[in-house]
């Protein structure tokens, strides 16, 4: 590893311990299959406490990660701090901004995903929404992707991805969700308003429980036989209209 990294991949029983037990951002968990002990019990409770996600995978995944002692437990920490969305909201509305966000559901790809943060700083966006579970992680690649923008807009983390939408829609957002079965396009859709767009990942698209909470269902118009498109060429392009249509 090298060592600027050092702060963001943390491996050993007690220090994962002990990073529970401080306010850093973690990320995600790895633990080695069928190992139980005391002490991995202990950290499993601490880290379900907190919401943090844990994957149960092979020795060779862990020994993938570090050639060092890991004891059969690895852990990501985010080199980003998170901010609050239903705290953040409110301070972009008494600024007298109109604001957008983009909601990822299921994007799990870090390149991807940084590519979007960087599409969303250079074009105005607010901020980025990312459930703490089934999401890109945040590390070298996705800064790196990002070209330095993902330290530099707000990253909102949550428990709870439609919670938090119910709270924007209640707030006075419009949620708009990207959906290839969509009947009204990007151009036809009225974005001057305070909207969340929601995009999803190319495989699985964006859930169902979020498509029953969406105020409308936009797509992008294509032709010719490849009919989807990269998630953050997506993101590009609606974030652009959004633009053209608010200036």
């Amino acid at each position: 590893m090298k060592e600027s990294n050092d702060n963001l991949r943390i491996y050993g029983i007690r220090p994962i311990i002990e990073l529970l037990n401080s306010e850093k951002d973690v990320q995600k968990i790895y633990i080695q299959k069928n190992l139980k002990n005391e002490s991995i019990l202990e950290l499993v409770k601490k880290a379900k406490n907190k919401n943090i996600e844990l994957k149960y995978v092979p020795i060779q995944k862990l020994n993938r990660l570090t050639k060092k002692n890991h004891q059969g437990v690895f852990a990501f920490c985010s080199p980003i701090s998170f901010v609050v969305f239903e705290n953040y909201l409110p301070n972009i509305y008494e600024k007298g901004e109109i604001p957008v966000f983009f909601a990822l559901d299921q994007v799990t790809d870090v390149r991807n995903f940084g590519s979007i943060c960087r599409t969303a700083k250079v074009l105005g966006a607010h901020g980025i929404i990312i459930p703490k579970k089934n999401s890109a992680e945040i590390n070298e690649v996705s800064i790196k992707t990002s070209s330095g923008a993902l330290t530099k807009i707000p990253i909102c983390r949550t428990d709870d991805l439609v919670k938090t939408l119910s709270f924007a829609k209640n707030s006075g957002l419009k949620i708009c969700s990207l959906s290839e079965h969509a009947q009204k396009n990007i151009f036809e859709t009225n974005l001057k308003e305070p909207s969340i767009l929601v995009l999803g990942s190319e495989k699985e698209g964006v859930s169902n429980k979020i498509i029953n909470i969406s105020d409308e269902l936009i797509k992008i118009p294509t032709s010719g036989e490849i009919i989807s498109l990269n998630v953050s060429v997506a993101a590009g392009i609606i974030l652009s209209e959004l633009q053209r249509q608010r200036i």
